[in-house]
């Protein structure tokens, strides 16, 4: 069965900033829209990306204009809005929606906090929908910490939680320290927030060691609050030396119970220029790019059957959004 793939995270937007780029570079990008089309793509997560730098807002503000290009022009992607729901894999076409990957898209070390909430404005009127947001990426910035700091949650971090008060955007831990992701619960219990969580593109630590792959106690806590949890492609977050590691990635968050939590969040991103070499090849052969999902689906389809599946590949996305949307 060919199941149609929603896919929780790529990189196509800040691969867009570059000079001459196009949605059509297969030999740039694992998310290249002929990639997408071959694996049967029929809705792709579009992230926003920026680093902790000076101005980092701009480099926010760009890619939610070419989000916003994309729409506008005839192509094959269009702006996934809520009424594709009812018939979602019937367009030949692939839906996009927008994310933001580090609240440093929004708002630099610098501004006004309430600058940073009208640029999060300004991004959310050019793409329409933000389906979740990242206070970090890697590094502690004036929200919180990344992955590969110690730190917690900052005041500011404690002020996005409240804007993000029924605003029916998920806060996506995918990006966060340990110690952030637990003050972030915390504080979203004591104060009473009501935002879904979710981690847009992890793994399992307890499968693999390693930051960016959630501890077990968190990715339950994902589970309980009926969040979602994205498979990373990236060879070193899967595991460097063992393709097969991918199903044991599935077996374990099934495991903890997240049978309608498990979908994809590939990770497909330009790695030509990464400084870490020694990271190369960046993906396994079988999952270097989107056209991968249908073999993907059959090894799973086998191994834990169609109904599971068939949820791994859009279902348990499908579902999440429309209670994100009352739908």
């Amino acid at each position: 069965m060919n199941y149609p793939v929603i896919d929780l995270h790529c990189d196509l937007l800040s691969y867009l900033t570059r000079p001459d780029t196009s949605i059509y570079d297969t030999d740039e990008i694992g998310c290249a829209v002929p990639y997408l089309k071959e694996g049967n793509v029929k809705l792709q997560l579009m992230a926003i990306f920026a680093p902790v730098e000076n101005n980092s807002h701009e480099f926010g503000l760009k890619q939610s204009e070419i989000f916003r290009n994309l729409n506008e022009e005839e192509n094959e992607l269009y702006r996934f809005e809520k009424h594709h729901l009812a018939n979602f894999g019937t367009n030949e076409n692939i839906g996009m929606m927008a994310s933001i990957e580090s609240a440093s898209a929004f708002c630099d070390e610098n501004m006004p906090l309430k600058k940073g909430f009208e640029n999060l404005e300004k991004i959310i009127e050019n793409v329409g929908n933000i389906l979740y947001i990242s206070f970090t990426h890697h590094a502690e910035n004036r929200f919180g910490g990344g992955n590969f700091s110690a730190a917690g949650l900052k005041n500011d971090g404690k002020a996005v939680l409240d804007y993000l008060h029924n605003r029916n955007i998920a806060l996506d831990f995918s990006h966060t320290s340990d110690a952030l992701a637990y003050d972030i619960l915390t504080y979203i219990s004591r104060e009473n927030i009501k935002v879904p969580i979710i981690a847009s593109h992890s793994n399992y630590r307890e499968v693999f060691v390693h930051n960016r792959n959630l501890p077990d106690e968190l990715a339950k806590e994902i589970i309980h609050q009926n969040g979602l949890i994205g498979l990373n492609f990236v060879r070193a977050f899967v595991n460097p030396e063992k393709v097969d590691a991918l199903p044991e990635h599935v077996s374990h968050g099934m495991q903890l119970g997240g049978e309608n939590t498990i979908c994809y969040g590939a990770d497909y991103f330009y790695t030509r220029d990464h400084p870490d070499k020694s990271r190369i090849p960046f993906y396994f052969p079988a999952h270097e790019n989107a056209a991968c999902y249908p073999d993907i689906n059959a090894a799973f389809e086998k191994q834990f059957g169609a109904n599971q599946t068939e949820k791994i590949s859009s279902q348990n996305v499908l579902n999440f959004i429309k209670g994100l949307w009352s739908v």
